[in-house]
C-alpha cells in the first residue's frame, strides 16, 4: 500500500469518527491531572471496552447506543484503575461529547468540497454524540452528511452499517472512498467493497482479517491528492 496511489472513480469520502477525524484520547488529556499516573491505562481500557463491547453487543444481539456503551467502558476503565469519583465520570462523558479534531482535518474536509467530492461521516456514534462533536469541531458545514448506527441496530464491521453511506448518499460501493483509522473497520469496509484508506496514525500491525485497505497513510493530509478533484 502506499500514499502514491490514486482512486478513480470515487465520488464521496465517508470517514469513520472516532479515532480518524476525533482524538479518542483527548477526553482523559483534559483531565490527566485528576486521574494522575493511571490517566494513559484509563484512555486505554476506556477505548478497548468501549470497542470490544459494540462487537460482543452486536454478536449477543444486545443493541443500545454508543452512549450507553461509552458510559459502560469508562465505569469498567475506571473500576479497574480502583477510581471512585462521580464528578470525574461526569465530567469525562461530557469531554467525549466535544473531543478534539486532529489538526489537518478542517483543511483536508475544504479542500476536498472544493474539488466537487461529497463527504460524510459514518460512526458507530450515538446521533447525539456525533452531532455534538461535529458542532464542537465545526465541521458541520464541511459534511454533507452525518450517518449513525443508530438508523441500523448494529455496530461496524457489520456490512449493514457500510450499507447505510451507499443508501443514503445514493452512491455505488465501488464509488466511496472510505477512511478510517481503526484497521478492523478498514478491513470491514474494504470486505463490503469500498475502496479504503487507512489512517495508520500510529503504525499498527496489518489486521489478519479479510478485506485490505488499497492505500495506507499516517494523516489524512495526502488525501486530496489520492481522489480526483
Amino acid at each position: 500500500m502506499s500514499a502514491a496511489a490514486r482512486l478513480d472513480g470515487v465520488e464521496a469520502c465517508v470517514f469513520d469518527a472516532y479515532g480518524t477525524l476525533f482524538d479518542v484520547h483527548s477526553a482523559v488529556g483534559r483531565h490527566r491531572a485528576r486521574i494522575g499516573e493511571a490517566a494513559d491505562a484509563v484512555s486505554a481500557a476506556w477505548r478497548a471496552k468501549q470497542l470490544q463491547y459494540t462487537w460482543l453487543r452486536s454478536l449477543m444481539g444486545r443493541w443500545t447506543d454508543f452512549a450507553e456503551v461509552t458510559a459502560d467502558a469508562l465505569d469498567f476503565a475506571l473500576d479497574e484503575a480502583r477510581i471512585a469519583d462521580g464528578a470525574l465520570r461526569r465530567d469525562l462523558l461530557d469531554a467525549y461529547r466535544s473531543l478534539e479534531c486532529y489538526p489537518e482535518v478542517a483543511g483536508v474536509l475544504d479542500a476536498l468540497r472544493g474539488g466537487g467530492m461529497r463527504t460524510a461521516i459514518l460512526s458507530n456514534g450515538s446521533r447525539e454524540m456525533l452531532d455534538a462533536a461535529v458542532a464542537s469541531a465545526g465541521l458541520a458545514s464541511r459534511l454533507d452528511a452525518v450517518l449513525s448506527v443508530d438508523d441500523v441496530g448494529v455496530y461496524k464491521p457489520h456490512p449493514d452499517v457500510y450499507r447505510l453511506a451507499c443508501d443514503r448518499l445514493g452512491v455505488r460501493r465501488e464509488a466511496v472512498c472510505f477512511l478510517s483509522s481503526n484497521a478492523w473497520d478498514a478491513a470491514g469496509a474494504a470486505a463490503f467493497g469500498f475502496r479504503v484508506v487507512w489512517v495508520n496514525r500510529f503504525g499498527q500491525a496489518r489486521e489478519r482479517l479479510p478485506g485490505a485497505p488499497e492505500v495506507e497513510v499516517d494523516t489524512l493530509g495526502p488525501l486530496p491528492g489520492l481522489v480526483p478533484g
